[in-house]
Parts: structure tokens; C-alpha cells; sequence
């Protein structure tokens, strides 16, 4: 691509855009909290035009790759789900394409779907972009830790199959708004000594239910401190995922995966890696705007061949 492109991630409850250059270079990015969920059904596009006017009038009627929430139901356009297994074309095939008031293009990104899970099928939205973005050529397991984390696997150039455990929501449940929090220091503490206690005994039992009773229990003898809490819990549902990842054959010890996202919870995956014996790498770069650039590359082909 020589162009500049606009990519914008419009989640639930902020709008996050890149402004990339040719050769892929941010040239410039902004954020604001005007989420999906702040909005009403035909303020979108005024929204959009105003957090980009500066861009726009600088450079002219930019492209922009839309993804994340704003191609939902609850968005924007929804964009339907593309069923796996999927390479970078049909992703491109999936894609919808407007017009902004401007005259600028924009292109809305599909999600993904796994049919074949049981017992029902799973979902992403954006997680799939992230992925293309790190790169198909090569065979991998990818982890992308989130509120909802996918593990998913990328075979022949493309992404085959895919898992979601809700691990970001249940911590923030559990540590918000249950038993778990009654005794948690605040502000919050991270304690790198208690996360690892949390991965161990989560390695150790997979008695989930009952191992979240324990960090309140533990408190009560005296053996965990409020300092302690948050980061016990967050080793303990983080351990979980990878020890239920393990048991649904993601992985076996001594194995090789790549963890891919950049919401601050790499580090934290890299740890529970390791303790569960799986050598995980963590690229530093943004694989959703890269991916973004691919798909819109991929997409103008699909309609110039129409």
C-alpha cells in the first residue's frame, strides 16, 4: 500500500484511531470515550467525522478500516460473521464497504465464527484482525488475553479453529462485585509473588469453585493479606484458563505459542506460560493495525474483481 489509512478500533466504550502512513508508520492517534454504548442509532457518522476532522482536513479523504464493536448488532453496520476456517481473502470478502459524508471510503472488518465448537459456536470480533496482523505464514497457537481471551490456531495461511474462556469478566466480577472483594486492599495492589501463588494452586486443583472460596478463606486465617487479593485472584483465573486450555488439547507442556495483543496482560500470560511448561513468545507491535492495513488491501482487490 502507498496510501495513508485510518484505522479505527470503536469498542463499547471508546473510539481508539491510528493514522498510518504508506510504509505503515503511525503517523498519529487519538482517543476518545465516545463508545458504542454512548451512542444512538444515526449519530455514528457525525461522531466519526468529528474525532477525524484534523486528519481529514490535513490529508485529505483518508480510507478508514472500521472494526471492534462498531460492526456488531449494537453498532454501527453489522458486519456478519465469517466461518472458519478463514485466510486473509475471505476476511476481504466479508467486508462491507461506505461512504463517508466526505467522500472517503470506509470499509467495515467481519468477524469470526467457529461452527464446530461445542456445544455452541464461538465467536470474535477484532481478535481475527489482530491475528492476520501478526501473520498467517507460519503454523502457530495464538493467545490473545482479553476480558474475553481466544486461544486459536493458525494453519495453511489460515485460522482453523478457536476457543474463548471469559477470564477478564469473571476476575473483574469477582473481584468488583463478590465475597473476593470484601477484603481486597484499595486502591489495588500487584503483587508479582501473589499472582504466581495464585497460578500454582490453580495448577494444582482444578476445583475452580472451590479455589475462589479459598482467597476469601484465606484472608480469614490470616494467610492471605488484603494486599494480596487481587493479584491471588487474578493467578487463579488465569491459571485456570491455561490448565482448561491444556485439558481441551490447545497444548501440551513443552509446545510453542505466541501471545498477541497489547492491553497490558502479555507479561502476565508470559508467567502462566511458563509455569505451565509452554514457551510463548510476545511480538511488540501493533498486530490490529497491521492486520487492518492487510484486509483493506485485500478487500480492494475482492471489489476491484467485481
Amino acid at each position: 500500500m502507498t496510501d495513508k489509512a485510518i484505522v479505527i478500533d470503536w469498542g463499547t466504550t471508546s473510539l481508539r484511531a491510528t493514522l498510518v502512513g504508506g510504509d505503515g508508520a503511525r503517523l498519529d492517534q487519538l482517543e476518545t470515550a465516545q463508545g458504542i454504548s454512548t451512542l444512538k442509532a444515526g449519530e455514528h457518522e457525525g461522531v466519526l467525522m468529528a474525532a477525524l476532522s484534523g486528519w481529514f482536513t490535513a490529508h485529505g479523504p483518508v480510507p478508514v478500516v472500521a472494526m471492534g464493536m462498531i460492526t456488531s448488532r449494537n453498532g454501527w453496520v453489522e458486519v456478519p460473521y465469517v466461518s472458519c476456517p478463514a485466510g486473509v481473502a475471505d476476511l476481504a470478502r466479508g467486508t462491507i464497504r461506505r461512504s463517508l459524508s466526505n467522500g472517503a471510503e470506509i470499509v467495515f472488518l467481519p468477524g469470526l465464527t467457529d461452527q464446530k465448537l461445542e456445544p455452541f459456536p464461538d465467536v470474535m470480533r477484532g481478535e481475527e484482525t489482530q491475528i492476520v496482523g501478526h501473520g498467517l505464514g507460519e503454523d502457530a497457537t495464538v493467545i490473545l488475553p482479553g476480558t474475553h481471551s481466544k486461544w486459536a490456531r493458525v494453519e495453511g495461511r489460515r485460522i482453523i479453529r478457536f476457543q474463548t474462556f471469559i477470564t477478564g469478566e469473571m476476575f473483574a466480577l469477582l473481584i468488583n462485585h463478590s465475597f473476593v472483594a470484601r477484603g481486597a486492599a484499595t486502591p489495588p495492589v500487584d503483587d508479582p509473588l501473589a499472582f504466581r501463588r495464585g497460578l500454582a494452586d490453580a495448577a494444582a486443583s482444578g476445583a475452580m469453585l472451590s479455589l475462589l472460596f479459598a482467597a476469601r478463606t484465606g484472608v480469614l486465617a490470616g494467610r492471605l493479606s488484603a494486599e494480596e487479593i487481587r493479584s491471588y485472584v487474578s493467578g487463579l483465573v488465569i491459571g485456570q484458563e491455561f490448565r482448561q486450555a491444556r485439558e481441551a488439547g490447545w497444548f501440551s507442556p513443552g509446545d510453542h505459542a505466541v501471545i498477541v495483543g497489547n492491553d497490558g496482560l502479555n507479561a502476565l500470560y508470559a508467567i502462566a506460560a511458563d509455569a505451565y511448561q509452554l514457551h510463548a513468545t510476545t511480538p511488540e507491535r501493533d498486530e490490529a493495525v497491521e492486520g487492518a492495513r492487510a484486509i483493506l488491501e485485500a478487500s480492494r482487490q475482492v471489489y476491484r474483481g467485481n
